[in-house]
């Protein structure tokens, strides 16, 4: 927002001796275009229909088929670094944002909160008349600075948005998501019962502020950003959608693989002379697996497929009602994916991510006998390697390395007014940097030199909007380094540089994580001719190798890059924002979510739990609900009232269930309701209270080590979000006693685990 211009009009005495004078409102660039940009999450290279996939995405396709695909277009690798550069057009560590911010490290590049001097796209459009909504995933903001004390100087409304309706974070259950409208927290209109999906909610929500902006201006432009849940896990999907694909996933990946390969080809967008890369040794073939392990390999992929089909169809939604405001002549859309396809699931998949966390993951047993589970509420699924490798077809690795199956994504564009082309294919190198660019000199607007008297940093991308109708037109982006996580590539002039440095000993590549980085052994490839990474030119032109990486050098001292860190535990060991280890913490009844590594720490530690409640007289029935709760079905606990008796339950995992319960009922008047721990190996002994008198007791075999809530959960009071941790009751279960408040008091240190922590962090992204 710019200041206030000086007043020009005359101040008298009195109004007979002045004049009036408003300051002027912005001015619209003449004939200016709507702006809708959507973000999809973990779909790969190959997943969508106009890049070779026999997924249905008919309105992801028709975007492309009315206007030009991308076929070179690159990103970050993960889905925080990329969507920074979307929004302000300049490189992830220019913009503090080398990693998500989860993983944030002491250092520029690293800091995790984007510089004000990185000016987003809807505070540059406002000062041009633009109103600008968000929806959907933010993933820009700290999570120890998203609950309800937080500034929100980092959340949407605070970075130019006018509205957003959405969540934080890498991940939610989209069946019972954790959801905030601008600076508030609030509840999903329905239940999974009802019918609910994250993704209809979000088109719904999005058609809703279209309208309201239309009606109160009806010639005003709008940017609208939609970033869907879609397709990070969990890969939840209608039932009716998942059903679409019965069957069609059965031959495999290895399958699947080769004929995506062969219309990728056929369509143009891989030259004839592309070379399918090798199965990586780590991925299983998948016609080795028994029967039984290929059909929940299927149905995984089932999943995914409904899970994309369904947000497809809500894109659909909400460019149908552009169109209907007659507007969609004159609107640029732009559909793009964040990173390439995700090997979270591991080689088998998992149907519970926090097991995952944990060091716990489903085996093959297990996941024989849920195979029914997964898609639905009660499961957290992600699909294992070997749909990755397929879904980054026909390039190598995946999301958060830089080879091309990490950087290499879908992007498709179309503009009726002002690109000709129609389902055109173009080759042209662009990355998620450009994004920004474009869309200012599509409008006919320059990049401030200042935003709320911040001096802004050059803009780093390059528009690519001589692309639109000239599909011979020479590439401008000649130059793009990237970096993440310790591995590093650039890319210039057509040639790639790139060098894999592992995490940890995550697949067998047979590398060293602890490596000096002057010994990570780097590739070359002329990827305008090999656009997959097939013939490493290492050997064969070590001078132009050896130019390559000191440009890339060059490149990362300009851009904030060093140091290189690929240490998993890094981030963990020196924290942004220490977790605050404090002793004693009040919960009060009704309060939104509560981040769990912002709350109270109770991991594997001694603790008590103290309500203080009134059940009233007038009550017909016996008191219920929840006093205080942690997580959800996938692991978790709640103490809660059920049938008028203290009840304790305690879900590793998803895996083992203990319930604890009173023999006592609550009877009308004030009571004090009680919860100890007392820690005995991986597990404990569970104590129920009632006025000072214990009404039940029970052993606990395991508790969780860290993590129990994903997908959003956390701390709630005095309801709990669902799905339920345990049997017996449904979410959100509210309390019908009246609830003082619940005192949570530990002992002993705090219990760190910082393997399953990076482990969790990484597996949210």
């Amino acid at each position: 927002m710019t200041p206030t211009p000086e007043f020009e009009g005359v101040v008298g005495s009195s109004w007979r001796e002045s004049t009036p004078w408003w300051p002027p409102d912005p001015v619209v660039p003449t004939d200016a275009p709507n702006v809708v940009i959507v973000v999809l999450d973990d779909v790969g290279y190959a997943q969508l229909g106009c890049y070779g996939s026999d997924i249905s995405t008919p309105n992801i396709d028709a975007v492309a088929a009315g206007g030009v695909q991308l076929a070179n277009f690159h990103t970050t690798g993960l889905c925080s670094p990329t969507r920074a550069c979307v929004l302000t057009g300049r490189n992830h560590h220019t913009n503090a944002m080398g990693r998500i911010a989860d993983l944030a490290l002491g250092y520029p590049g690293y800091y995790g909160d984007i510089p004000r001097e990185s000016g987003f796209l809807p505070e540059i459009l406002a000062e041009h008349g633009y109103a600008s909504i968000a929806v959907g995933k933010w993933h820009l903001t700290p999570e120890d600075e998203t609950h309800a004390a937080a500034s929100r100087a980092s959340w949407p409304c605070g970075r130019g948005f006018q509205r957003w309706y959405g969540f934080h974070g890498g991940e939610v259950h989209q069946f019972v998501p954790t959801i905030w409208q601008d600076n508030t927290a609030v509840d999903p209109p329905r239940r999974p019962e009802e019918g609910y999906h994250l993704s209809e909610d979000l088109a719904d929500r999005a058609i809703r502020y279209l309208g309201e902006i239309r009606t109160a201006e009806p010639d005003k432009p709008f940017f609208a950003y939609f970033a869907t849940g879609a397709c990070h896990s969990p890969h939840h999907a209608p039932t009716e959608w998942i059903d679409r694909y019965k069957g069609q996933f059965d031959e495999g990946w290895d399958v699947w693989r080769d004929k995506t390969f062969t219309r990728q080809k056929a369509m143009g967008l891989v030259a004839p002379n592309t070379q399918l890369t090798p199965r990586p040794s780590w991925v299983p073939e998948f016609s080795r697996l028994k029967a039984e392990d290929q059909a929940v390999a299927a149905r995984f992929m089932e999943c995914f497929a409904g899970y994309l089909s369904h947000a497809d169809a809500q894109i659909g939604r909400v460019l149908d009602f552009i169109d209907q405001l007659g507007e969609a002549d004159n609107t640029i859309v732009l559909v793009m994916s964040d990173n390439g396809a995700s090997a979270e699931g591991g080689m088998k998949g998992s149907i519970n991510d926090a097991r995952i966390h944990n060091g716990e993951p489903a085996g093959r047993r297990e996941l024989r006998a849920r195979i029914n589970e997964i898609g639905t509420e009660s499961a957290h699924n992600n699909y294992p390697w070997g749909w990755t490798m397929a879904g980054n077809t026909p390039l190598r690795r995946w999301k958060r390395e830089v080879h091309e199956g990490g950087v290499a994504d879908p992007c498709v564009i179309k503009w009726p007014r002002a690109i000709s082309a129609r389902g055109e294919i173009r080759h042209q190198f662009t990355h998620a940097i450009d994004v920004l660019p474009t869309i200012l000199e599509s409008i006919g607007i320059m990049a401030p030199e200042k935003i709320r008297d911040v001096e802004q940093s050059p803009i780093e991308g390059t528009s690519f909007s001589y692309l639109f109708n000239d599909a011979n037109a020479p590439g401008q982006h000649t130059t793009q380094y990237f970096e993440m996580f310790g591995s590093r590539a650039i890319h210039h002039d057509g040639w790639k540089a790139v060098t894999f440095k592992p995490l940890a000993h995550m697949y067998d590549d047979g590398l060293d994580p602890e490596a000096p980085f002057v010994d990570d052994v780097w590739e070359l490839y002329h990827v305008a001719e090999d656009f997959s990474e097939v013939n490493n030119l290492a050997a064969a032109e070590p001078e132009r190798l050896a130019a390559m990486v000191e440009l890339w050098w060059r490149e990362a001292r300009q851009h904030q890059v060093l140091p290189l860190d690929n240490r998993p535990m890094a981030a963990l060991l020196n924290p942004r924002r220490p977790f605050s280890d404090r002793r004693r913490a009040v919960f009060w009844p009704g309060g939104e979510v509560l981040p769990e590594q912002v709350g109270i720490s109770v991991y594997r530690r001694n603790h008590t739990i103290t309500v203080p409640l009134v059940v009233s007289e007038t009550l017909n029935a016996p008191p219920e609900g929840v006093l205080l709760a942690l997580g959800t079905v996938l692991g978790g606990w709640s103490l809660h009232l059920l049938d008028g008796r203290v009840r304790y339950v305690s879900n590793f995992l998803g895996s083992n269930v203990t319930v604890i319960e009173s023999d006592e009922i609550v009877t009308p008047g004030a009571h004090t309701v009680g919860f100890s721990f007392s820690t005995q190996g991986e597990g404990g002994i569970a104590t129920l209270w009632l006025d000072g008198k214990v009404v039940g007791e029970g052993s606990i075999e395991r508790v969780t080590l860290f993590r129990h809530s994903i997908s959003g959960a956390g701390y709630t009071c005095g309801w709990e979000q669902g799905p339920a941790v345990g049997p017996g009751y449904q979410a959100p279960f509210r309390c019908t006693a009246q609830i003082q408040k619940v005192i949570v008091e530990v002992d002993g240190p705090i219990v760190h685990d910082p393997k399953a922590e990076f482990d969790a962090i990484m597996a949210e992204q």
